[in-house]
């Protein structure tokens, strides 16, 4: 079945689009496909162990590790978005995604990447309550105050890329309907578009992304100029408490480094590859390192694992 367009007057809209992907020799894709089906099942099985040990776990009952627990599962769903398409392409003769189907890969990629941004921001104010107002901390930060922050990045996340992605539906298509990257994402499509309102197009498109992405990280980064400020400020006792920041500084710095990477180097490149390695890095790859962060540099982590394999030892 060869993917078709429907006429819109000068312009068209596809019903389906033809994903490139990486390369077309079949030991390449053996090799792309045993590495993604490792990457999704350690992303997978790595995230819910977290989410595991923090639901069995007394001592993992905090806000903290409640924000944890809802990342973890937002890195599954966010891998899950592209990942099982990718896999599934990998031996297809013809990569094909319809028109509606990538509208959908769109909305949830987007969707779940502006709420990771919005509750990675939540982790950090936690983390500036409970090193700046300790006494304050179990008033300031309550369960309900919780709920409503994790309520709050999963809406902000979904009525964004709502919008984002009815835009895109809306923007007409003209020539080739391939896609020269492994999965449909926003600047792709923005480039196939011959829209002739493109640049209004791509500006109020940016901007909604923008405002997620960038508010998030300014919330993020307020909170550790005031988090360091009261390390320096008042010794030993808070520089202990500062460990417990070190995992989720690691992973703001991996998840938001990446996708600014991504999204402002390869414009500038034109590379194909270096497009789909940086797509790779912050979509698939950032998902899986996230569990290995927290288990290797949490010790309250690393403590329930032990008792987890010491109890299931006990068990056999």
């Amino acid at each position: 079945m060869s993917p078709k367009f429907l006429q819109q007057g000068n312009l068209s809209s596809p019903t389906m689009f033809l994903l490139l992907g990486f390369s077309s020799v079949y030991r390449a894709q053996v090799t792309l496909c045993l590495c993604f089906s490792l990457i999704y099942l350690a992303t997978v099985l790595g995230n819910l162990l977290i989410m595991t040990l923090i639901w069995l776990d007394d001592h993992l009952h905090s806000p903290m590790y409640f924000f944890l627990g809802h990342l973890s599962f937002l890195d599954i769903c966010y891998s899950s978005v592209t990942l099982p398409k990718i896999l599934g392409d990998s031996f297809s003769p013809q990569k094909t995604i319809s028109f509606v189907g990538c509208i959908t890969q769109i909305y949830f990629f987007l969707s779940f990447g502006g709420s990771e941004c919005t509750l990675l921001a939540a982790m950090a104010y936690d983390r500036y309550l409970a090193i700046c107002h300790p006494l304050h901390y179990p008033a300031l930060m309550s369960k309900k105050i919780c709920h409503c922050l994790v309520a709050i990045s999963w809406l902000s996340g979904s009525f964004s890329s709502l919008i984002q992605a009815f835009l895109t539906a809306r923007l007409p298509f003209c020539g080739s309907n391939m896609i020269d990257h492994l999965f449909c994402e926003m600047p792709v499509l923005l480039k196939a578009s011959c829209s002739p309102n493109a640049l209004l197009n791509k500006a109020a498109l940016y901007a909604l992304a923008g405002t997620i992405a960038m508010g998030s990280f300014l919330l993020t980064l307020v909170s550790y100029v005031h988090i360091i400020r009261a390390v320096l400020q008042k010794g030993v006792g808070t520089q202990r408490a500062f460990a417990t920041c070190t995992s989720h500084l690691t992973v703001v710095s991996l998840f938001f480094g990446t996708g600014a990477v991504a999204y402002l180097v390869p414009h500038a490149s034109g590379s194909k590859e270096v497009d789909e390695v940086l797509a790779l890095l912050y979509a698939i790859v950032t998902p899986m390192l996230n569990p290995i962060i927290y288990s290797l540099r949490n010790s309250e982590v690393k403590g329930a694992i032990r008792k987890a394999l010491h109890k299931g030892v006990l068990q056999m």
